[in-house]
This record gives C-alpha cells, structure tokens and sequence, in this order.
C-alpha cells in the first residue's frame, strides 16, 4: 500500500486550476478547486454522491438546499447526496478549497484549467 500524503492547503494555494483531481481511491476522492473572483462552481446536485468542502482561502457564499451561508478559511461545508448546491467567490481573491466526493465524481487524474472546460467535460460524459 502507498500512503498519499498532500500538505492539502500548500497543494490548494499553489493550483490555479477550476478542478484538479488529485486522488482517488474506491470509494471517495480528493479534488481541489479554485474559483477566481465572481465566480462560481455552478449550480448542481450529485444523485447518491456526498461532498464534503473545505476552504482554504478567500470568502464566499455557501448556497446549499436553499440555505445562504458565508464562507471563509477554515470552514467547511458538507453538502449530503441530492441535495442542490453552488459555491460562489464573493471576494477580490480567489477562493480556494478542496472537496471529497464519496463515491467518486469526476474521472481519476482531470484537469479542467476554467469552469467552461469542466463543464464540457461534464456534458461530454
């Protein structure tokens, strides 16, 4: 067994990526997300697919089953499977997170540089 270690906050900060999937096992997966000023991860629901968001860096709005939250670094975020959901970046920063998805969510190994890039991916699948 290889242990996968991440200084998760360090690897965060330094990706300027929308999505970048850093590992995935069975049964979860670590993504880390940076969403640039005015920006949002879009709204969605994952059927049978829990998240959990943690946030770095940056200030934004939570907006989860209708509920409005601000967030900052530090917070964290779980969003339970089928419930809808959007992350907004409120601030002049990026806002800076990284999520777990049980089960996986996205293909091993993506990359999507902006939110139109993960979107095509998203409706090419």
């Amino acid at each position: 067994m290889t242990v996968h270690h991440f200084t998760i906050a360090t690897v965060a900060e330094e990706s300027a990526d929308f999505r970048r999937v850093l590992w995935t096992g069975e049964k979860s997966q670590l993504v880390i997300m940076t969403i640039p000023p005015g920006g949002e991860i879009g709204d969605e629901v994952h059927e049978g697919i829990d998240q959990i968001l943690t946030f770095v860096s940056g200030v934004g709005e939570a907006r989860v089953g209708g509920e409005t939250r601000e967030v900052r670094q530090g917070d964290l975020v779980a969003v339970p499977a089928g419930t809808r959901h959007n992350f907004v970046n409120t601030g002049v920063n990026p806002l800076v997170l990284y999520t777990v998805y049980g089960p996986p969510e996205h293909a091993d190994g993506a990359v999507h540089r902006t939110k139109e890039e993960a979107d095509r991916a998203e409706h090419s699948a």
